[in-house]
């Protein structure tokens, strides 16, 4: 037996919302770093302006990754297209780590050819309001990717904070530039940031490969098991066997429901149907779940007797 929940269309429309905006604020936000760039020769705002390129090429492609995760199944992908946001998370990543290290060059190679800086004072204010504008975004997109269950949109708004964070050490790197007049704290704040912009990275991309591995959530088995657990033994059954594994932000569950030898098959295939209804409605994720109806007595002694070719 199979049922699923499914994503809204208004949850799919606020995703492709959410991505619209951050594209074009992105894009803002770079222009604006550029300027700054030009009009001070700052190694710290130049690695903001890198950090900047990278988002906006990775927004796209995230944007790309939200509209074929919302593609139904089809023969190719008869799961769906999900695990394309796992996908983005890992590009992302690698982006953001190619962009750290140009960033540590850029700022080294700077600080050995002599160091010049001009109009700091206007470049902080661009930098400061980039910041700003960047923390307000960032927030909207890992709120809006946990509300609608989008790894894009959280990945998204994730990155958005390593920019955040990056131009909040620039523009103290400035500050403190245009306090003491000691022009190394520019290289020196840009790198701080760049091996901020790297652990961030390295976080995405393992959270790529834990996607795209299965791998298990402890908080996840934990909810669906206690759900299962409290559906089954109100009805004088039971289960084992429980599978799962996230798939974007769909959620697929796999278990074995265990019946009493004597219930007749439609009144054990009504009631598989009763629990899966009820784990789904309390469950809040988009759920696809599968159960396999089993007699309770012997049940290890009628898989031992099926022979199964593996594949």
């Amino acid at each position: 037996m199979n049922a699923a929940m499914h994503a809204s269309p208004k949850a799919a429309h606020e995703q492709r919302f959410a991505m619209a905006v951050s594209l074009a604020t992105g894009f803002l936000m770079l222009v604006g770093k550029v300027y700054a760039y030009f009009i001070t020769g700052s190694a710290a705002i130049l690695s903001d302006a890198a950090e900047s390129v990278v988002h906006v090429f990775a927004v796209g492609f995230a944007a790309y990754s939200l509209w074929l995760s919302q593609q139904p199944a089809d023969s190719s992908h008869p799961y769906g297209h999900d695990k394309i946001g796992y996908f983005s998370a890992g590009m992302e990543g690698g982006l953001i780590i190619i962009a750290a290290l140009f960033i540590i060059y850029s700022a080294i190679e700077k600080w050995i050819r002599g160091l010049t800086l001009e109009n700091l004072g206007e470049g902080t204010l661009y930098v400061a309001g980039a910041a700003l504008i960047n923390g307000a975004l960032g927030g909207f997109l890992i709120w809006k990717g946990k509300r609608t269950g989008s790894i894009i949109l959280t990945a998204n708004g994730k990155h958005v904070f390593t920019d955040v964070w990056t131009s909040f050490g620039v523009v103290i790197g400035l500050l403190l530039t245009m306090k003491t007049g000691w022009l190394p704290f520019d290289p020196i704040v840009a790198i701080l940031a760049a091996s901020n912009i790297l652990w961030s990275g390295g976080q995405l991309i393992r959270q790529s490969v834990g996607g795209l591995m299965d791998e298990g959530d402890p908080e996840v088995e934990g909810a669906i098991r206690k759900a299962l657990e409290e559906e089954t033994r109100a009805r004088g059954v039971g289960f084992h066997q429980l599978r799962y594994r996230m798939s974007g932000p769909s959620l697929w569950v796999e278990v074995h429901l265990l019946f009493p030898r004597v219930m007749v098959l439609e009144e054990a295939h009504a009631m598989a149907s009763e629990i899966e209804a009820a784990v789904l409605k309390r469950l809040p994720v988009i759920m696809h779940f599968t159960s396999h109806l089993e007699p309770e007595e012997h049940h290890d002694a009628a898989h031992d007797r099926v022979d199964v070719p593996h594949r």
